[in-house]
């Protein structure tokens, strides 16, 4: 069923303990995998923090827009090389 924010509200409640189980476990295992990969991969950070930090200096109207425009800069990998060499020269 679906909130008042459009977002659906599981029901865990009709699981039953098995599958409660297997779901904690998945998440679990999603979470440390996900971890591991943004631990391996720095630039990810980068990315969006330099994208965040774009759009509240710009506060853009049409968001959407703001965002296709700013990850299909055919610049950006240089614009994220240069922060990361920045980021590891400071430690």
């Amino acid at each position: 069923m679906a909130g008042k924010d459009g977002l659906v509200k599981l029901d865990v409640g009709v699981l039953s303990a098995e599958q409660q189980e297997k779901l904690r476990q998945f998440k679990i295992k999603t979470r440390v995998e996900n971890e591991k990969y943004l631990r391996s991969h720095p630039e990810v950070e980068v990315l969006i923090g330099d994208f965040l930090r774009d759009v509240l200096l710009k506060r853009p109207t049409d968001i959407r827009e703001f965002a296709a425009d700013h990850f299909t800069n055919p610049n950006l990998h240089v614009v994220i090389g240069s922060k990361m060499k920045g980021n590891s020269d400071m430690e």
